[in-house]
């Protein structure tokens, strides 16, 4: 008797064990195989507008997960930003940005996670440190470590999940220097700035290295003519080790339109070597302002011979494609295409500010911008 109980326990063991092998395979992360081109989408306002009630519907007018529209019209990439530690938003923390993550890869799309090193919206005025790290703000060798383990933490803790992002921004438009506290330093005091730039861009290097996932990394800059003296002075101070060049690019805040456009993008593609994405950008598909939040993007933001129209928006979008691939770019990211109207406000107002600029209509019915991304689908 005690015999065949030691002979069943020891089967059960590994019935247990082969039982719990099955499902840790179920549970690996499923590889997708990158694109040829990047047609992303900045999903970052997506669970927040969800949280305020609105509802998504796809080009045939029915109600459907926002992310799967994005799915079916062809976006093979999300991009989402990350928050230290927002108090003043439940959104835009680890929490919802791992929330994100499920969502788009449950999709089989690529992520590019944001790091804004900031509790608030960080870019080329204002890169305002967390509140969490302001004591350190003098001490760059302790604000690095601060930097390095929030950030290799914060990618092991998706790891652990299977959630490890394909790419990685070390910062959202970092024109100026990153960490800094109320008005902004200038010039570019360098041998902080890249000591801090190295050592993001090392807890991504040592997560990948641990992980034996390959992460792609990215430095983000506001428009390419800021992209030309900035690459320029970051490679003069050793910061070198990365593989993307990310842009924002919306031609009413930039010199160069696109007749001219690719100019800046090749020589920074030539001088370089790296690979070149435009991680924002966005066109009005109309003028009309359907809530108390006024909008962004207004008449200053058209361009001769692309209207404020749905067929102006997918033109526009089309075009700068063209551009970015003539060029030897590999990308395209619409920034916040879902920020549509809702019961929500602010910190500036109720409503969206980019209702006029979104991939659906002011009904919620993804518009003929969306048709943008069909494009993936026949290659």
């Amino acid at each position: 008797m005690k015999y065949s109980l030691i002979l069943f326990l020891f089967f059960l063991s590994i019935s247990c064990s082969n039982t719990k092998n099955q499902n840790a395979i179920v549970e690996e992360e499923e590889i997708v195989q990158p694109p040829n081109f990047y047609y992303g989408a900045d999903l970052s306002y997506v669970n927040e507008m969800e949280g305020c009630n609105a509802v998504y519907k796809n080009a045939n007018n029915v109600i459907q997960d926002p992310y799967t529209i994005f799915k079916e019209a062809g976006a093979n990439l999300v991009r989402v930003r990350l928050w230290h530690n927002p108090t003043w938003t439940q959104y835009s923390n680890y929490e919802d940005v791992k929330e994100t993550i499920l969502k788009a890869k449950a999709e089989g799309m690529h992520v590019l996670l944001d790091f804004h090193y900031s509790d608030n919206w960080a870019d080329p005025s204002k890169q305002e440190i967390p509140a969490a790290w302001l004591s350190e703000l003098n001490n760059t060798e302790a604000l690095g470590d601060l930097l390095y383990n929030y950030t290799f933490e914060t990618l092991n803790n998706l790891s652990k999940l299977n959630l490890l992002p394909e790419m990685v921004q070390v910062g959202n438009e970092i024109n100026p220097m990153i960490l800094q506290h109320g008005e902004l330093q200038w010039p570019i005091d360098w041998d902080r700035n890249s000591y801090l730039l190295n050592k993001g861009i090392k807890a991504i290097r040592d997560i990948s290295a641990l992980k034996n996932k390959e992460i792609g990394v990215m430095l983000h800059i506001a428009q390419p003519e800021n992209g030309l003296w900035w690459f320029e002075q970051a490679t003069q101070n050793g910061v070198t080790d990365f593989d993307w060049i990310g842009l924002s690019y919306y031609p009413k805040w930039s010199e160069y339109d696109l007749t001219n456009l690719s100019v800046p993008l090749k020589a920074l593609i030539a001088t370089y070597n790296k690979r070149l994405m435009i991680v924002e950008t966005a066109y009005p598909f109309t003028l009309e302002d359907i809530d108390t939040a006024g909008n962004i993007l207004g008449e200053d933001a058209l361009i001769p011979n692309y209207p404020a129209t749905e067929q102006g928006q997918l033109d526009f979008l089309n075009k700068l494609k063209e551009i970015i691939e003539f060029s030897g770019g590999e990308g395209l990211i619409y920034w916040e295409p879902a920020w549509v109207s809702s019961s929500c406000s602010t910190l500036w107002g109720q409503g969206s500010h980019w209702d006029n600029a979104t991939l659906f209509d002011h009904n919620n019915k993804a518009n003929l911008g969306m048709t943008f991304y069909n494009a993936s689908l026949n290659k």
